[in-house]
């Protein structure tokens, strides 16, 4: 049996072992490979190390996307931009970024583009991960950013400048909790938990901001239509949640760790599954 799973801590709920169990029967590979929950907490992640070399592929969620780079022999092109891997393939322990192909076939799905204008309230976590990708991607970017969060929207805008002095991105102060003024875009994207179930009643910017971007992306998933993706339809604008992401991520994984191919319409069809899921 080849061993595969995710690690994190603490791990609760996780739609991963649906989301993989899937993938292995659409890639013929049910019947010879598992997929786990592994909680292991920071204290104790070195000291697993002989117990990851058992797998053949492991996902990587927080607190350790950036611990697991010691174990990794080596870093893909996206796990050293933003030096995070959330996916690691057996064998080799080369480190992976595969949020990162996730998000970017998301905003292609929704018929979207990064070279555009574009922008992002906040820089946490995958926020960063965003906003550096856009950039990277030629995108006229705005990190929308709350005063207390103005630290790390900074060291975000530097680790850009860095890997491109020229790229055009600057800071949007956000007051009283939620965007309220913005020059408006092509893309919108909410990078932070404000909306996630159980605080569904909540966006991170007012309806008149929503009304100046032609695209809304949410990678919240859960609930499935936040307040922000329900405002951006009823305002006729594209959108889409974060379900795809996840999923896509997860395609990403298999195609890392063994070389997985998927028909589109197969992987269209576990992302609807996967929403009906939340």
């Amino acid at each position: 049996m080849k061993k595969f799973g995710l690690i994190g801590h603490p791990l609760g709920h996780s739609l991963s072992p649906q989301i993989h169990k899937r993938l292995f029967e659409l890639s013929g590979l049910s019947e010879e490979s598992e997929y786990t929950l592994n909680d292991i907490a920071p204290e104790e992640l070195s000291g697993k190390y002989a117990f990851l070399d058992e797998f053949e592929g492991i996902n990587v969620t927080i607190p350790h996307k950036i611990a697991i780079i010691d174990y990794c022999s080596g870093l893909s092109e996206g796990a050293k931009r933003y030096r995070s891997v959330n996916c690691v393939r057996g064998g080799d322990k080369m480190g992976f970024n595969t949020d990162a192909i996730g998000f970017t076939k998301s905003i292609e799905m929704l018929g979207a583009s990064l070279s555009s204008r574009v922008t992002v309230i906040g820089c946490g976590g995958v926020g960063r991960m965003i906003c550096i990708e856009a950039a990277c991607q030629g995108a006229e970017l705005t990190i929308a950013a709350l005063e207390k969060d103005l630290p790390l929207a900074e060291k975000v805008v530097g680790e850009i400048k860095a890997q491109n002095a020229g790229a055009a991105v600057k800071i949007e102060v956000i007051k009283g909790g939620a965007l309220d003024s913005s020059d408006g875009g092509d893309l919108l994207i909410n990078a932070t938990p404000v909306g996630m179930f159980p605080k569904v009643d909540a966006m991170p910017c007012t309806e008149a901001v929503v009304q100046k971007f032609g695209s809304v992306f949410d990678v919240i998933y859960n609930p499935k239509e936040t307040m922000l993706l329900n405002t951006a339809r009823r305002f006729g604008k594209k959108s889409m949640s974060g379900t795809a992401m996840l999923v896509l991520q997860a395609v990403a994984a298999h195609e890392i760790w063994y070389g997985a191919k998927f028909e589109k319409s197969d992987i269209d069809k576990l992302i609807t599954d996967t929403e009906n899921l939340i």
